[in-house]
């Protein structure tokens, strides 16, 4: 027991030690960024381990793709905002007012207002999947959300919203050029007017890795990292561009117009870079996506607006809180994260935040370790909140 409890100390003393003497202690985040925390993965902490590294990171916007119960009971009381997700599959049950009734008094109403639910995504990259009746399922099924929630007299303080990938677009370059496909017409005219009506946002998830990926020889490299270059302009409104992911939202916000809206705010709910890829899949580095995520939490850091649109700082949910060991297709997919499972950073871009470790303990030594844990914790909390 005597060295379970010298060890403990010794683990809690480098702790401190660390924390003190590491340049930069706990560095706090604070930018008003969103962070995508998926969960394809078999080996991630538990939800509560990782509210709390949300919260030493002073994130405090959070995007899942469902609706888990685990994540939201262990957020209640953490003032993070919550953005939760119904799959592509629940589309067609939520086309039925008693079943999209039902879904919100389940999983959604136990949870308010402790934790802080603000908008529901239908469906993700719907339009992608070419199937039809996805397609033709999608608007109602925002509908008779909202309208479920109206009845609930939820409406207020939840939005409904669905998320694109930037396959939709016909045109993105240049910016003021930006179309949607024509075979995409008559379902994004009544999606956009839904959005009008109830005032929610328009979310794209857009990666200019892709563009890069496809056509390294083409494409620089500086311009897609948000690095020192000599930029683009558009040549129909002289705005230029430093950068592809400005351009490629004010794509968005031009085919929106071209469809008769100016009232509708587009919002990034999806974009990153792979530290890791295979062979075929160039720039996937932890340089790159050191530099790609660092220099954009920079920007949102500034509440830079894109060059369309200057009055309209521009909102991002960055993609993933984690890799994750699980996710089909190429080896890019599970490797997006910010973080391994374990806490550690992936690379460096400035932010550090802590994530409590697992200690297994007899019975015997949980009066030491407790001890040492609450003044570990007393330490911490100072750190952050001072």
């Amino acid at each position: 027991m005597e060295k379970q409890i010298k060890m403990s100390y010794m683990a809690a003393s480098s702790l401190l030690l660390l924390l003190f003497f590491s340049g930069s202690p706990i560095q706090i985040l604070g930018l008003g960024v969103g962070i995508n925390y998926g969960q394809i993965a078999n080996n991630l902490p538990s939800p509560s381990r990782v509210a709390y590294l949300l919260k030493s990171l002073n994130i405090s916007r959070v995007k899942l793709y469902d609706a888990d119960l685990n994540v939201l009971l262990a957020f209640s009381h953490t003032n993070v905002d919550f953005i939760i997700g119904l799959g592509n599959e629940y589309l067609l049950n939520m086309t039925d007012p008693i079943k999209a009734r039902n879904w919100l008094q389940q999983r959604v109403q136990p949870h308010l207002p402790q934790t802080r639910i603000t908008c529901i995504t239908m469906g993700n990259e719907v339009f992608k999947t070419y199937d039809h009746q996805l397609w033709s399922n999608l608007l109602p099924a925002m509908q008779t959300v909202y309208n479920a929630l109206v009845d609930l007299g939820l409406d207020k303080q939840v939005t409904v919203t669905s998320a694109h990938s930037l396959d939709i677009l016909s045109i993105s370059f240049p910016p003021s050029a930006g179309s949607f496909r024509q075979d995409l017409g008559e379902y994004l005219h009544g999606i956009l007017n839904f959005h009008a009506e109830v005032k929610s946002p328009f979310l794209i998830n857009a990666y200019p890795y892709f563009a890069y990926k496809d056509n390294p020889n083409e494409v620089p490299l500086d311009y897609v990292l948000f690095q020192s270059n000599q930029g683009t302009v558009d040549p129909i409104t002289n705005l230029k561009y430093d950068n592809m992911l400005y351009a490629q939202v004010d794509a968005v916000y031009s085919a929106i117009k071209a469809m008769g809206h100016t009232d509708i705010e587009v919002r990034i709910s999806e974009t990153g870079w792979p530290s890791r890829g295979d062979d075929d899949e160039a720039g996937a580095t932890p340089e790159n996506a050191g530099l790609y995520n660092g220099n954009l939490l920079k920007r949102i850091e500034e509440k830079q607006s894109t060059p369309a649109k200057p009055n309209v700082p521009v909102d991002i949910y960055v993609f993933a809180l984690f890799n994750e060991n699980l996710k089909p297709g190429p080896a890019s997919e599970g490797n997006y994260g910010l973080y391994y499972p374990n806490g550690t950073p992936v690379y460096n871009i400035g932010v550090q935040g802590y994530l409590p470790g697992m200690v297994y303990t007899s019975p015997s030594t949980k009066i030491a370790l407790s001890v040492v844990s609450n003044v570990l914790f007393l330490v911490i909390a100072y750190l952050i909140f001072a």
